[in-house]
């Protein structure tokens, strides 16, 4: 039996805005080199919880553990180096080529040989073609690749993925979808997915956690939680965990 690998813990987080409770003392783990699906209905905490794990949103109780270390305890530039994100709901800056975009974040993060891993990462997700022109020109569908390009740029060991695929047409969704599942094959890089795309859930993800008004309402693999709770897909176990008033 393989040795689990506990890369990532979150224990007991919680996080209140002027007294609305939008995180409520959760506790997951992730291992290394997994998918893990952070579902729930729009408002149930899941960009809070990624905002907490990126060090964006600073907790009101709780920790987050990174091979048992606080993510307190670590620099900018180490947090910089091994994490990324995607999410259509953060723009780059629009008045920038989608270039400059990457080179500026290329420095940010620090990228040895910026040029080549620019250039590796434009023609694996098929942006050259819009290079130069500036990013607030772009389609809702170029805007994603440009900022899953982003994500990739330092090579994450963990990447936090928000939407990834939100409004995007089904082939755009489909070659997203598949770039990150062959990436993930390739590399050594443990994924946090939220998405309301019940399909990219089960294609991507090993296992899912469902929130539900900022608490974490049951978790397991897609096809646990569809037989557990009697249902024929993962779309209508998620219809009937949002909408029931149980916990599991």
């Amino acid at each position: 039996k393989s040795i689990k690998i506990m890369f990532i813990e979150i224990k007991n987080l919680s996080k209140i805005y002027n007294k609305y409770l939008a995180v409520d003392k959760i506790n997951f783990h992730l291992e290394k080199n997994k998918t893990i699906g952070l579902l729930g209905p729009n408002g149930c905490g899941k960009t809070t919880t990624i905002g907490m794990m990126l060090g964006l949103v600073t907790p009101s109780s709780g920790e987050i553990l990174i091979e048992n270390k606080n993510l307190n305890s670590f620099g900018r530039d180490e947090i910089l180096k091994r994490f990324n994100f995607a999410s259509p709901y953060v723009e780059l800056p629009k008045k920038l080529t989608v270039r400059q975009n990457l080179e500026i974040y290329g420095r940010l993060y620090g990228i040895k040989d910026l040029k080549k891993r620019i250039n590796e990462i434009s023609n694996d997700l098929e942006i050259k073609e819009f290079f130069e022109r500036k990013t607030g020109e772009l389609s809702s569908g170029q805007k994603n690749r440009v900022s899953l390009a982003k994500s990739l740029i330092n090579k994450p060991e963990i990447l936090l993925l928000d939407e990834p695929t939100a409004s995007l047409d089904p082939d755009i969704g489909d070659f997203i979808r598949g770039y990150i599942q062959e990436y993930k094959s390739k590399n050594k890089v443990t994924v946090l997915l939220a998405s309301h795309n019940m399909n990219e859930v089960e294609r991507l993800c090993d296992s899912i956690i469902m929130m539900r008004k900022g608490k974490i309402i049951d978790k397991g693999t897609c096809n646990n939680l569809i037989e557990k709770h009697g249902r024929n897909n993962l779309e209508e176990t998620f219809l009937k965990l949002a909408r029931s008033k149980d916990e599991f």
